[in-house]
Order: structure tokens, then C-alpha cells, then sequence
């Protein structure tokens, strides 16, 4: 899951204000052979972003070092000693390290950007490049990396190819803003606690002395919340386009070596980079949710670290590491598993020359009348179809506690009592896949609004189900998410899409089953019309799926180093939260099912916290999601957040509240701000708005 993109939430504590030009700083400092120092770099308007560098504190003082920037909101002073940890690594290897807050966030001046990946952002982003390889320590030559946001504007930056770049690291990233990311996943409405959380981590004040003056109002309390912005945007088009490297594959020049994780939500961007690339580019996919590798959740965790110091040695330092003579993809091959979290995931590594994978065969399941799965099509003819009641309630198994395609599902059976299923016979071998698989679906709705979600899973002889792939598409997409088209109420409709990206080998004696429904709750919200669905299962539009099979092959194997130690940074650590909502980020809690009322409330909670030489910060959380069987309209969601910020003789409190409903024609959306200090209320901001429904 994005664990680790959560946790840095709640723990690392997002964004913030400008201040003014005597802002107090964190002190300098020097530990374990690592100086962190300090500094401001300046943009053209005369804003100042905070910068972090970490440089070998024996350094000769003519000394001349590569550098490597990671560029995010996520508050650099307050993850000092997380980032530490990482950032030693590529130090005690011959780099300088910079870490920099993105404008109007952590310690940085200017005002909050307006959303994620904005133009000034990506163009603030070209000027600390330029700053980085104009510093008398640097050799002029850049790399950039990071995980999540991190990867994600490495990636932007590529496609911006500013002279002095000359490589990047990206893990956990995606190259399609609006079909992979959190806002509208598969293309259909989503709403989680980060997206709630990071409206009130955005705006925080900066540390080290958080303070509640004008204009920290101005600039960060009173901007306009991210959400709100997200779910005005229904649609694919130039809003998410702008940063999304699927629009221009050929924009990047510059090399590119891409992370991904099995279990986490952006892994899909890892082949097709690979395929479509025209620069030098490499990639991972290992069994990993949203975590650095080296870090790993779950098991087995990698060195990744060294793989990226060969990387950057090659192309920012001129070494010949070897790197560019091994194969460019490395992939983990996931074997069985039972459904939910495991702390490590059976498998091994293989070598796979690149993508796509040429001796990969195309298996062809066809679903049967008798919900059976097989490769070989009916032949009673046309016109049988199996029909299937829309219930909005389902889905928590196949969405698990983290909602969205990624991390550890629960067992599948009981989304797969409310859904089409169809299973083969026992394997008699084992039978491997690695890739997308594809479904192809003749279906119809009778309301003008439908989604339609497809997994496949594995069932285990003794008939618990684990999920292997899942993917949903939304009926008014199936021609252009740019420009969607209801439904026909009773027309039929041939879908196809792929599932997401997956590798799995299914035992011997285990069967693969097919799974189709309209609902997937509650990682996406309920579509707004009472019906039924059919699907067709004989004759020459039978429903189908088609799997990427990889016959066994003697390919060589990756040796990766296991991780290393980490040195930790004193004066940092976790506080003892009394709360029993413990956790770092929101887990679901309860399921309350009222079958009389034809309602379900999913009820998810979380709570933190960090100490820090300057300052204790306490993180609490909920999200409540609720749906009605009856009337699928009818969907609400609600939350709750707060960060409490313990200072000698202040305490300042910074606390949101979320109600985002909806009908058949429109979201409702309301938002309320409240900042404090000693418990005194200083500011309240209140948001409304009533936004139209765009075929979700």
C-alpha cells in the first residue's frame, strides 16, 4: 500500500506557509561522518526555497562532489532523521545530497503551490538544478530521485531536461496522473485518507517555531483546499496531462531507472517506461508495497541504493560500473501466498532482457454458462448472458484496508459472492503469468451510468481466494476518458482493458477464477443508478480474459545486496500515542452492515506521532465511509484530522473536517479549517461548493 507515503504523511508532517526572510532555521549539524547544512536558493521573483544539504563532513574544501536532489512538500526538517538514514548511503559514496521543500511548504518562502506537480513547481524545479550545479562543491553534473512524489516529479523534471540533469532514480512513481493516481483511479472517483490528510498537512506553519501570524494565513491557511480542486477535474484532459509522461514518452532524453512494487499502486508505469523510452532506461519490480526497498514492506527487501550509486556513477561520474552490460528489467516472481498481509513474499529474482517479454504466450479463459472458465469457447450459440444485481456495498475484500490497487487484499469470497465468478479446473501443472492481463467483456447496463470491475484470483484447494490482478473501467470511458459518453441503457457494449500489472505463478491443483461486477467500495464511489447488469458468456462474444503466460525458462538471476544498516540521528524518534487508534495512518477499524436500512458504514482511523529537538507533534485521524444498497446516489464520506504541535510554553493545534456527499446529479462539498493556539480558536475557513457530476 502506500504505507510509507501515509506514514511520511502523518509522521514527517506535510507542507506549509512562507515566512518571512528572518525565519529561524535549524541548526547545522554534523554526525557520523555526515554534515547537514543549511542554506536558501533563490528564485526569479525573490522567494527563497529551504534547502538541506548533506555533504562528507571530512571533505577537502576544493573537493568537488556529483549531487543528488530529492524535491518534495513533505517537510525536510521534520523527516531529517528518516531522510538521514537514506541519504548516508549515496554520501559516504562520493555525493552531496540535497533535499529541498517545494515552495510555500516546510521551511520554504512563497506561496502554497496550488496542487500537486503545478507549472511552478516543475519551473522552481529547473532553478535549484541550476543552483545545485553552480555551488563551488559541485562537478555540475545533477541526479535526481525519490519515492512517490519524489519519483513522480523526478520523472516531470526528465521530461523538462534541464541542462545540468543528467540521470534519475525513480521509485514508486507513475507516468498517468489521472488513470493511476490517487484522485481518480482506473478513471472513476476515489476519495482516502491521504487525499483528506494532505489538505490539512499542506498548511501547516513552519517549523521550527509553527508560528500563527498574517502571513502565514495568507499563504497557506486561506489557499484554497487540494481536493476540492482534484474533484472539479473528472475527466482525463490538459489538467492531468500537463505532468503526465504518457502524452509525450519521447519528451524524456535523459536516463531513467524506475522502481516499482508489486503491491504498490503505481507499478504499471515500470513496463511501459521500459517499452516506450527512447532514452537509456532500466527498471525493478520487486515484492514491495509503497516502502523503499531497503526499507522493505513486506519482505524481501533489496540494497537498491547500491544499484542506484552504479546508476549515477555511470552517468554522472563517467565510471563503467557494469550496470549498462546487464539486462534492463529485474523482476521478482511472486508464487502463492494465502489473501491478506504476509510479512514476506515467497518468490525469487529473475533477469528479463526488457519489455515487453518476447517469448510470453497469450492464453485466452473463456467464461461458460455453468460459470466455468476454460480456453475453449461455447458453442450453443449467441444470446445467453448472465445477469448480475448492482449492489454499491461491495468490494472492501478486493480493495483491502488501503483502497486502491495496490498492497495486501483480503480473501476474495466475500466480493465474490456478489459478483460473476467463473473458475477453472484444477491446473494440472503449475502455470506462470507476468504482464497485463486483459479483459474483454460484452456487457450491458440498463442505466446510463455503470463501472465495471474485473479480477482474477487464485483459489487454493482448500477454497480460500487470493487476488492476483484487478482493474475497473468506467462505462463512459470506453471510448475517451477525455471526452465520455453514457451508456444506452440495454445496448451492448464490447470493453476491453488491461488489468494492472501482476506476476503471479498458480500451483499445480490451485484454479484461476474470473471475477466481474459493477462495484468496488470503498476505493470508488458508488455510481449514482439502481440496475442490473448482463454479461454474455456463450458463442462468438463470449466474455473473456487473456493472460500473459511465461513458459519456464533457465534465465539468469540478479544478486542484489541485502540492505544495509542505517545509521540513526539522535534527538528524533516516536512518541507513545495513548489513543487506540495507534497505527500511522487510517486503518479500517469497523464494517457496520444494517441490512434493514440497506446501509454500511466502513469506519477507518489512525494516530501518530514524533518528537524532535524543538518540538513534540501529535497526528490523529478518521474517515467514515457510507453507502445504501437502495439508493447508490446516496454515498458520503466524512473525516476528521488534527495535528497538535507541542512547543515550550505554546501549543499550536491545526485541525480539519470533511463532508463530501453526493445525488444523482452533483457532489456535495463542504470543508472546515480551524487553526489554534493554547486552545484559543485564532482562524476558522469554511469551503462549499456543489459540484456536477461528469459521469462518475
Amino acid at each position: 500500500m502506500r504505507k510509507n507515503l501515509l506514514i511520511e504523511l502523518t509522521i514527517v508532517v506535510l507542507a506549509l506557509t512562507a515566512v518571512a526572510s528572518n525565519q529561524a532555521r535549524l541548526p547545522d549539524l554534523t554526525y557520523e561522518g555526515i554534515e547537514i547544512k543549511e542554506a536558501w536558493i533563490p528564485m526569479p521573483d525573490g522567494v527563497r526555497l529551504a534547502v538541506s544539504l548533506f555533504m562528507p563532513a571530512d571533505r577537502d574544501q576544493s573537493a568537488k562532489f556529483p549531487v543528488l536532489l530529492e524535491y518534495l512538500p513533505y517537510r525536510k526538517d521534520e523527516s531529517r532523521k528518516g531522510r538521514f538514514a537514506v541519504f548516508s548511503y549515496f554520501v559516504a559514496r562520493g555525493y552531496v545530497v540535497a533535499r529541498v521543500d517545494i515552495r510555500g511548504t516546510g521551511a520554504s518562502q512563497g506561496k502554497l503551490i496550488e496542487y500537486e506537480y503545478t507549472n511552478q513547481e516543475l519551473k522552481d524545479g529547473e532553478m535549484v538544478i541550476d543552483w545545485l550545479s553552480k555551488q563551488p562543491w559541485s562537478t555540475g553534473k545533477v541526479g535526481m530521485f525519490g519515492i512517490s512524489w519524489g519519483a513522480f516529479n523526478s520523472i516531470q523534471m526528465a521530461m523538462r531536461n534541464p541542462p545540468a540533469l543528467k540521470a534519475i532514480v525513480a521509485l514508486m512513481g507513475t507516468d498517468d496522473l489521472f488513470h493511476d493516481d490517487v484522485h481518480f483511479i482506473d478513471g472513476m472517483m476515489h476519495v482516502d485518507s491521504y487525499e483528506f490528510g494532505q489538505d490539512l498537512a499542506n498548511i501547516l506553519p513552519a517549523p521550527p517555531d509553527y508560528f500563527l501570524d498574517e502571513a502565514y494565513f495568507r499563504k497557506r491557511f486561506d489557499t484554497e483546499p487540494w481536493l476540492l480542486i482534484y474533484k472539479r477535474h473528472q475527466r482525463d484532459g490538459q489538467f492531468w496531462n500537463r505532468a503526465s509522461l504518457n502524452s509525450n514518452y519521447s519528451s524524456i532524453k535523459i536516463p531513467t531507472f524506475v522502481i516499482g512494487g508489486w503491491y504498490d499502486g503505481y507499478r504499471d508505469s515500470v513496463p511501459r517506461m521500459l517499452e516506450k523510452l527512447e532514452a537509456p532506461v532500466k527498471g525493478i519490480v520487486g515484492p514491495w508495497a509503497h516502502a523503499w526497498p531497503h526499507q522493505p514492506y513486506p519482505e524481501p527487501g533489496i540494497e537498491w541504493r547500491h544499484e542506484a550509486v552504479r546508476w549515477f556513477d555511470y552517468w554522472l561520474k563517467g565510471n563503467d560500473t557494469g550496470i549498462m552490460d546487464e539486462p534492463r528489467l529485474a523482476v521478482y516472481v511472486r508464487k502463492w501466498h494465502p489473501p491478506g498481509v504476509v510479512e514476506k513474499v515467497p518468490g525469487y529474482w529473475r533477469w528479463e532482457k526488457g519489455w515487453p517479454i518476447d517469448r510470453t504466450q497469450k492464453l485466452a479463459l473463456y467464461a461458460h454458462a455453468d460459470h466455468s472458465l476454460s480456453c475453449s469457447k461455447s458453442k450453443e450459440g449467441n444470446g445467453q448472458n448472465h445477469r448480475l444485481r448492482y449492489i454499491p456495498t461491495v468490494g472492501v475484500e478486493a480493495a483491502g484496508n488501503v483502497n486502491w490497487w495496490g498492497d495486501f487484499a483480503w480473501d476474495q469470497r466475500g466480493t465474490d459472492a456478489y459478483s460473476l465468478v467463473y473458475d477453472t479446473e484444477p491446473l494440472e501443472k503449475d502455470l506462470e503469468i507476468l504482464g497485463f492481463p486483459r479483459a474483454i467483456l460484452y456487457v450491458s447496463a440498463e442505466a446510463p451510468q455503470a463501472h465495471w470491475i474485473v479480477r482474477l484470483s487464485d483459489v487454493a484447494p482448500d477454497g480460500t481466494v487470493t487476488q492476483v490482478a484487478g482493474a475497473g473501467l468506467n462505462g463512459a470511458h470506453r471510448k475517451s476518458a477525455e471526452k465520455p459518453e453514457a451508456l444506452v441503457p440495454g445496448q451492448v457494449y464490447k470493453l476491453e482493458f488491461d488489468l494492472h500489472f501482476t506476476s503471479w505463478v498458480f500451483p499445480k491443483g490451485h484454479r484461476l477464477r474470473l471475477a466481474v461486477n459493477n462495484a468496488i467500495w470503498p476505493m470508488i464511489w458508488p455510481t449514482p443508478f439502481a440496475m442490473t447488469t448482463t454479461m454474455a458468456v456463450v458463442g462468438l462474444n463470449a466474455s473473456h480474459v487473456v493472460l500473459p503466460v511465461i513458459p519456464q525458462s533457465e534465465l539468469s538471476q540478479p544478486n542484489f545486496l541485502p540492505p544495509a544498516k542505517d545509521p540513526e540521528l539522535p534527538g528524533y524518534g516516536a512518541l507513545k500515542i495513548d489513543d487506540e487508534t495507534i497505527s500511522g495512518y487510517a486503518e479500517i477499524r469497523r464494517i457496520e452492515r444494517n441490512p434493514l436500512l440497506f446501509q454500511t458504514r466502513i469506519v477507518a482511523s489512525g494516530a501518530d506521532g514524533s518528537f524532535y529537538p524543538w518540538a513534540k507533534i501529535k497526528y490523529w485521524e478518521k474517515i467514515v465511509h457510507e453507502a445504501q444498497d437502495n439508493d447508490p446516489a446516496r454515498a458520503r464520506v466524512t473525516g476528521k484530522n488534527r495535528y497538535t504541535i507541542e512547543l515550550e510554553g505554546r501549543t499550536v493545534t491545526v485541525e480539519a473536517e470533511l463532508s463530501l456527499t453526493s445525488d444523482r446529479q452533483n457532489f456535495y462539498y463542504k470543508y472546515i479549517r480551524r487553526a489554534m493556539e493554547n486552545g484559543k480558536l485564532i482562524r476558522e475557513k469554511t469551503w462549499e461548493e456543489i459540484i456536477p457530476r461528469d459521469h462518475q
